[in-house]
C-alpha cells in the first residue's frame, strides 16, 4: 500500500483501536521459500485490489518450538532474517504473536474472534491449503470460509506449489541442506542458502592459531547443516571467499548451541560488530573431535586448501 509506512508488530496489545482493516496471511514462513513467496504475491495483489495494507501474521517462537523445544526441526531463518524478507517482498506489516500457553490454549473459533476480527480487522485472509490452527484443530480453510461470511471478510486457499513433482516445502529444503545439496536448496528456496548474522567476540583462539574466524551466534537450538563447508561471505558490497565451520566445536567443548565461525581467505581486516551474510557454495566434510589442536590445526589447514582449489576451478 503505497505511503504507508511498514511496520513489525509484537503483540495484540500493541495493535491500535479501530484499525482501518487489512488483507492477511498466516503461517510459520519458515525459509520464506518459493511456496511461501507465492502466497505473498497473492496477499499483495489482494492488498492493491483492496486498497488495504498487507499483513503477515507469524509466531515466535514457533509453534513446533513450542511444543518440542530442542526436538523441534532447525529453523532456517531467524526472526529477524524472515521479517526482512516480507520486507523485501513488499509486505506493508508483520504481525508477530508471540505463541505462549495463552496463545496455545485459544480454540479455532476464539483465535478468529480475538486476533482476526477483534485484533486485525481482516477484510481479506490468503492461507495456503494445508494450514491447520486452534486447539481443537478446527481451523482450516473451510472453517474461515464459513466464518468469514458471518464476519464479511473474504478467504483464499493458495495451492501446494511444486519442484520436480514434489511440494516445496521447509522440510523438504532441511533434507537438502542435511545432504549439502545447495543446488535444491537454491531451486526451492528461490535464492542460495544464507545465514546472515552479526559477527561476535569469541574465544579468538582462532587468532591464537593463525587461523582467525568471524563468529556468528546462530540463536537457535540446532542448525539445518553441521560441518565445515567452502562459502562466500558478503559484507557491505564485498563478495569475499571463505571456509566455515557450523558446529558445537567438540574438540574444544564448549559449546551447547551451534555456532558459524568462518575463515576468510586472504583477508585480515576485523569484523567485529559488522552483519555479514553466509552463503554455502559446497560441503567438505563432518565436523570432528580431533585429538589435539596439533590435529585440529592441520586438518583446517586442509579444508582452506580445498576451498582454494574450489575457488580456482
Amino acid at each position: 500500500m503505497s505511503g504507508e509506512k511498514r511496520q513489525f508488530i509484537r503483540g495484540l496489545h500493541n495493535l491500535k483501536p479501530g484499525r482501518g482493516g487489512c488483507v492477511a496471511t498466516i503461517g510459520s514462513f519458515d525459509g520464506v521459500h518459493l511456496g511461501h513467496r507465492a502466497i505473498l504475491q497473492q496477499l499483495i495483489d489482494k492488498s492493491a485490489e483492496y486498497d488495504l495494507p498487507s499483513v503477515a501474521i507469524i509466531f515466535e517462537p514457533q509453534p513446533q518450538e513450542f511444543f518440542s523445544g530442542e526436538q523441534a526441526p532447525a529453523r532456517l531463518m531467524r526472526l529477524r532474517e524472515k521479517v526482512e524478507a516480507f520486507v523485501e517482498a513488499g509486505i506493508d506489516q508483520v504481525f508477530c504473536l508471540q505463541f505462549n500457553r495463552f496463545l496455545r490454549s485459544l480454540s479455532a473459533s476464539d483465535f478468529i474472534d480475538q486476533v482476526l476480527v477483534s485484533g486485525l480487522n481482516v477484510r481479506c485472509l490468503v492461507v495456503g491449503d494445508d494450514f491447520r490452527f486452534g486447539n481443537d484443530r478446527r481451523g482450516n480453510y473451510q472453517l474461515l470460509t464459513q466464518v468469514g461470511k458471518q464476519h464479511g471478510f473474504e478467504v483464499l486457499d493458495t495451492h501446494t506449489l511444486e519442484y520436480q513433482g514434489e511440494r516445496i516445502s521447509s522440510t523438504r529444503i532441511r533434507e537438502a541442506l542435511e545432504q549439502a545439496d545447495f543446488v535444491l536448496a537454491e531451486k526451492l528456496l528461490g535464492q542460495p542458502f544464507c545465514i546472515k548474522g552479526r559477527v561476535v567476540y569469541g574465544q579468538r583462539l582462532g587468532s591464537q592459531l593463525g587461523i582467525p574466524t568471524a563468529n556468528v551466534n546462530l540463536h537457535r537450538y540446532s542448525a539445518p547443516l553441521s560441518g565445515v563447508y567452502v562459502v562466500e561471505v558478503l559484507r557491505n558490497s564485498q563478495c569475499l571467499p571463505g571456509v566455515a565451520n557450523v558446529g558445537v566445536r567438540p574438540t574444544v567443548g564448549d559449546l551447547i548451541k551451534p555456532v558459524l565461525e568462518v575463515h576468510l581467505l586472504d583477508f585480515d581486516e576485523p569484523l567485529y560488530g559488522q552483519r555479514i551474510q553466509v552463503e554455502f557454495k559446497a560441503k567438505v566434510r563432518e565436523e570432528a573431535k580431533f585429538a589435539s589442536i596439533e590435529n585440529m590445526v592441520e586438518e583446517i589447514h586442509n579444508d582452506i586448501a580445498m576451498a582454494r582449489r574450489y575457488f580456482a576451478h
